[in-house]
């Protein structure tokens, strides 16, 4: 209960409110619930009625009556507070229209407040090295372990932004390698919209090392030999799955689940995921990375693939560069081992 306020008696309440609260009542609501409605119920009625909530009327409830209570119940309080409020009313409003006290609900026209999106969490520093270190460590010894596999995944998702379902379609073929040893993702996006993620060298050498232990595993998956000189992928079907199970076919969803689950797990406590967005903090991670370097909205939204730049404003509000620029800014690339240089030296 706010600072000042009294618990009404049930001979402050008019009797239609009883009876909605008694309609409510039916669909078991918490107590708390219940104590909301009479609490939101008695502030707009205390406005409407010049504090006494019991002689308020159905026929008082208008458009206009309920925004000039509503504005002065938005002068000392919170917007979760009136966004809570409004909602009580709505439901009361809309029960009074269904057994016709009511020609309208009129809270639909009534203003509320947004409430403002939280940004989205990152990982921290600390955390992924703990969680790489984690992965990187695996034994191999039970038949569902494969580090290089798993390695390769969060690596993607830290390193190129890709949701769960994106790092699931990869396809060999979808990743173009370039003259310069980096690369080009084709990733199959929401609602079949595609879009060209750029990756350095640093991630596809970890790919290829990932696919090298892949083709010792399913050897009938790979269709010819590579050469020492060849780029990581040559040799395998442009169709095949870039990620897979033990298997060998298409990685499951709740495959990429588990052992991205597996490897927070044996991470401990310095990596916790992001809470809900087991998956998805990876790809927070990507954005956030990106976002303290000097990226610009539309930049990010071409990397993250998202359809307005309202939601990638949430990651950066500066002016950027070029999208390949940007993502070879990612920090992250300095948690992956130094390429070895072309006389063998690291």
């Amino acid at each position: 209960m706010e600072a000042g306020a009294v618990a009404p008696a049930v001979d402050e309440i008019p009797e239609w409110f009883q009876q909605f609260l008694d309609h409510r009542q039916a669909s078991k609501p918490s107590a708390h619930t219940m104590k909301a409605y009479r609490r939101d119920f008695v502030a707009i009625a205390n406005l409407l009625t010049g504090g006494e909530p019991a002689r308020l009327s159905p026929a008082d409830i208008t458009r206009d009556s309920m925004r000039a209570a509503f504005a002065a119940f938005a002068a000392d309080h919170e917007a979760a507070s009136i966004r809570r409020c409004w909602s009580t009313w709505n439901v009361l409003c809309t029960f009074l229209y269904t057994n016709e006290l009511l020609a309208a609900n009129p809270m639909q026209l009534v203003g509320r407040p947004k409430l403002k999106k939280p940004l989205p969490k990152a990982l921290p520093r600390t955390a992924v090295e703990a969680l790489l270190s984690a992965v990187t460590q695996e034994s191999n010894t039970r038949r569902t372990d494969w580090k290089e596999r798993d390695l390769a995944l969060i690596l993607t998702a830290l390193l190129a932004g890709l949701r769960a379902e994106e790092l699931r379609l990869v396809d060999v073929g979808d990743i173009r390698t370039l003259d310069d040893g980096s690369a080009v993702i084709n990733v199959k996006g929401k609602g079949g919209k595609e879009r060209n993620v750029p990756i350095e060298a640093a991630l596809l050498e970890m790919i290829g090392t990932y696919m090298d232990s892949r083709a010792g595993r399913f050897p009938q998956s790979k269709k010819r030999t590579s050469s020492p000189t060849s780029r990581p992928l040559s040799g395998w079907p442009h169709s095949a799955p870039l990620f897979v199970g033990r298997d060998g076919e298409r990685m499951t969803r709740g495959t990429l689940q588990s052992r991205i689950k597996r490897a927070f797990k044996r991470a401990g406590p310095e990596a916790r995921p992001v809470p809900g967005a087991l998956v998805h903090g990876l790809r927070h991670t990507y954005a956030t990375e990106l976002a303290t370097s000097n990226v610009s909205v539309y930049t990010l939204m071409k990397l993250l693939g998202h359809e307005s730049m309202t939601t990638s404003q949430r990651y950066v509000t500066a002016a950027g560069i070029e999208t390949r620029s940007a993502a070879a800014q990612n920090q992250l690339y300095s948690l992956l081992p130094k390429q070895r240089k072309e006389d063998g030296t690291s």
